[in-house]
């Protein structure tokens, strides 16, 4: 353990001294893509252009809209995808013999950071075709990348149309100094999402604006999951489940100014909600991402709420899509908050800043693109005017949520989004805490140890970081 910490300690030490070295050398690399001296032609770009992400849903969207080398529309309701799209604005490039590679590496406990972090370390020396072209970030850790020298003004590559963004995609995807580094291709509002059939079982309804009212405090929300429970009911599938919306919700960020670890009023309050929850018996303790937490998702499941935005019950909900089809509805909830988002960042050094740039345009401006990315896919797109002309469709419904407009919802619930208190450490922060916490949770270890147990976890990761005593 003690050297693998000193290795991690080296590569952050290396990629810092690139950081430094690259704001001296990086002109070599732009160099690739303006025109020399005496020379009207910008040099000819790469032909393999390599996308490092965590998962693979920007790259079905990636190839279904901007390649169209994969069917986006099942035409016949057979469950097959069998139709393409015909004006995608990229399947130029691979006709011109241009090789979209795709490094996907899993982000669980920094997996996917540690993986990018030593690909951009190596951006230097890399070889043409295996320098990163284009990378994708959360809102949890975008800010270690965004204010370094590691990526590049968006904008100055010719991404300059933000008319119809969302101001915090903006905010987020820029340094200190507002220099754009990126875009992102989704707004993430999020929602509380109930199941219908329990909700008319303890509330007697299941129309919307009466659950918003009966939900709309947290004071409201115990005492509807003491009512969920004395029906055999539980609230919520997970201990960590409602944890985003109190950690969207702080008043001061993960770690202060001078390196100090504090815990905000609200990741405190949803400590004691956990706490509470569990020992009532009103969630499981099951995590986020966890099987038993799936199973309540399915028909027979006995949970009223779950959290997410649209990326969340489309891409990751897939039990109650299987048997629990129309079963659903959302609501704001106690709180606003959003939870997560990508990120398209511009890495300095890429030798195809122009194929760069055709991106992050056609995933913010390409109104047929986002419209089927809307309509067809059910997500919320990084466009006021394409979600705005959809929330506005009579004819529009989400079939998963019994009809219900789900855009015109997440329309409103973007109004409220903040993008406040953010650090370079929060994915740690927020997975180590509902890591250690819920050793406590399950009577494994003592709150004392659990939370020992996290300070302890802070310090491998970031020996700088003074935290509570324990």
């Amino acid at each position: 353990m003690e050297r693998e910490n000193e290795m991690k300690k080296l590569l952050s030490l290396l990629l810092a001294c690139l950081m430094l070295v690259t704001m001296a050398a990086c002109g070599s690399k732009e160099a690739n893509n303006t025109p020399a001296a005496g020379n009207d032609e910008p040099a000819a770009e790469g032909k393999v252009f390599n996308i490092y992400a965590w998962n693979t849903e920007f790259k079905e969207f990636f190839e279904w809209y901007y390649l169209g080398s994969e069917p986006y529309l099942d035409t016949d309701g057979d469950g097959v995808k069998d139709a393409y799209f015909e004006n995608a604005p990229g399947k130029h490039w691979v006709d011109e013999g241009v090789d979209f590679r795709w490094t996907i590496v899993p982000s669980d406990n920094g997996a996917y950071q540690e993986a990018l972090d030593a690909a951009l370390l190596n951006q230097e020396n890399a070889a043409a075709d295996d320098k990163v072209d284009m990378f994708l970030a959360e809102a949890d850790y975008i800010l270690k990348y965004v204010n370094e020298v590691v990526t590049q003004d968006a904008k100055a590559l010719g991404v300059t149309d933000l008319s119809n963004t969302y101001k915090y995609t903006v905010e987020a995807a820029s340094d200190t100094n507002g220099v754009m580094k990126g875009v992102s291709f989704q707004c993430c509002p999020s929602a509380l999402i109930y199941k219908r059939s329990i909700a008319k079982d303890v509330l007697g309804t299941d129309d919307p604006a009466a659950v918003q009212e009966a939900l709309s405090s947290w004071e409201k929300f115990d005492a509807v999951a003491a009512d969920a429970k004395a029906k055999g009911y539980y609230m919520t599938p997970s201990f960590a489940e409602t944890y985003r919306v109190f950690s969207n919700n702080t008043s001061s960020p993960w770690v202060d100014g001078n390196k100090n670890l504090q815990l905000d009023a609200a990741i405190t309050a949803w400590m004691d909600q956990a706490e509470k929850y569990v020992a009532e018996g009103y969630t499981l303790t099951e995590g986020i991402w966890d099987a038993g937490k799936n199973e309540q998702m399915y028909a027979a499941g006995k949970t009223l709420c779950f959290f997410g935005p649209a990326w969340y019950f489309n891409f990751c909900m897939g039990p109650a899509h299987e048997d629990a089809m129309g079963d659903w509805a959302i609501v704001e909830g106690p709180e606003a908050h959003f939870w997560g988002g990508t990120w398209l960042l511009a890495p300095t050094g890429s030798d195809n800043n122009t194929i760069l740039a055709d991106i992050m345009n056609t995933f913010i401006t390409n109104e047929e693109v986002l419209t089927n990315m809307v309509k067809v896919n059910a997500q919320f797109t990084n466009n006021q005017k394409v979600n705005g002309a959809v929330a506005a469709d009579p004819e529009y419904g989400s079939e998963f949520l019994g009809g219900q407009n789900d855009t015109a919802i997440f329309c409103e619930l973007a109004k409220n989004i903040k993008f406040q208190n953010q650090t370079i450490y929060d994915q740690y922060m927020n997975e180590g805490l509902q890591t250690y916490f819920v050793e406590y949770l399950k009577g494994t270890v003592s709150k004392e140890e659990a939370m020992s147990n996290f300070y302890k976890y802070v310090n491998e990761k970031f020996p700088a970081i003074t935290v509570p005593a324990a």
